[in-house]
């Protein structure tokens, strides 16, 4: 993930976060699949995904933090 997307992810909502998420929980998932099955040529794209997901999660639970913090 670039600086750039790092920071568009600050820019969304709680709502989209979470589906951001979901959603490449599902895509590791098959990069899961498909190295299991042997087709998976980059074994790095794991870790990358992985890393994605960390990065969403920190981003999520940020805002809801700053969601806390103002009720």
């Amino acid at each position: 993930m670039k600086t750039k997307e790092k920071k568009q992810l600050f820019e969304k909502n709680i709502q989209e976060l979470r589906t951001s998420l979901r959603d490449t929980k599902e895509q590791l998932f098959s990069l899961k699949l498909e190295k299991m099955q042997m087709k998976l040529k980059n074994l790095k794209a794991i870790f990358l995904k992985r890393k994605e997901i960390a990065q969403i999660a920190t981003a999520l639970r940020k805002k809801e933090m700053e969601n806390a913090k103002n009720v």
